[in-house]
């Protein structure tokens, strides 16, 4: 497996968060256009576009342009905001001098503070994605911004057609592209909650549930996003598939009171409507 290896972090800068990400071409891809970065208080993932050459440049200058926040605790969401524009422009110039074109999905969450206490700032453009789990709820944070989802969102695609719909692959924002804002969504950080940030390679192959019965079952960062990216290649890997894992400590100090257990087992929702959404 090319390009394919597992990192555990105890981020000093907050110790309360356990961190882990893997990498893997695929089986059908020659080459890696995913990028990733995983070290606090960023953690997102760039899947680039154009072919490996002009792809992994993009992806890579996605992620280079959001390391000058690593290791603050005082980031604010402007420069978050200011971090993608750089993005942007830098991916705009490079799509300028290729053949094909570059672009890149973003996502993730950047750790930001507001009156001394810590939220998530979530941030997508594209069709990668962010999960979360919090006791038994698990829900998807992004919204996809893609013509599946468009013809989701219009009644024109029923979900059990979404496996077989041909344009599936087409996204209507990236990285590079005009008229592409990214979506942002404010959320409090949780005590014992996971955050899984995926490219579609990963969340392509596996269906939500299956996202969750992995997520339940290995309870260290490491493992799980090891055993995402096996089941992945064994669903046929055809895309090039990257996972990062963002763990808060069950004894951390929550904003919010963890969500409890059902008596009648996990449940499963899909959040396509976040509590709070702005365009920038």
């Amino acid at each position: 497996m090319a390009d394919h290896g597992v990192t555990v972090v105890v981020a000093d800068a907050e110790p309360q968060l356990r961190t882990a990400a893997s990498t893997d071409a695929g089986r059908h891809r020659r080459g890696n256009e995913d990028a990733h970065l995983a070290e606090f208080p960023v953690y997102i993932v760039a899947d680039g576009m154009g072919g490996h050459d002009a792809g992994a440049v993009a992806s890579a200058a996605v992620v280079r342009a959001f390391t000058g926040l690593v290791g603050r605790d005082d980031v604010r969401p402007d420069e978050v905001a200011d971090a993608i524009r750089r993005a942007h422009q830098t991916v705009a110039a490079l799509s300028d001098r290729t053949r094909r074109g570059a672009g890149s999905t973003l996502t993730g969450v950047v750790q930001v503070r507001h009156d001394g206490l810590p939220y998530w700032l979530v941030l997508n453009v594209g069709d990668s994605r962010v999960y979360r789990v919090s006791g038994a709820r698990f829900e998807r944070m992004t919204i996809d911004h893609s013509y599946m989802q468009e013809q989701l969102d219009a009644g024109n695609l029923a979900q059990e057609d979404v496996d077989t719909f041909e344009h599936k692959n087409v996204i209507t924002r990236a990285v590079g592209a005009p008229d592409s804002p990214a979506d942002y969504w404010v959320h409090p950080v949780e005590a014992g909650e996971r955050i899984l940030i995926c490219s579609d390679g990963l969340h392509g192959e596996l269906s939500e549930a299956e996202l969750y019965d992995v997520l339940a079952h290995h309870a260290d960062p490491g493992e799980a996003v090891d055993a995402l990216l096996r089941r992945a290649l064994d669903h046929g890997g055809h895309d090039n598939i990257t996972a990062v894992l963002v763990d808060v400590a069950p004894d951390a100090d929550p904003l919010d009171p963890l969500v409890e257990e059902q008596a009648e087992g996990p449940r499963l929702e899909t959040s396509t409507t976040p509590d709070e959404a702005t365009d920038a």
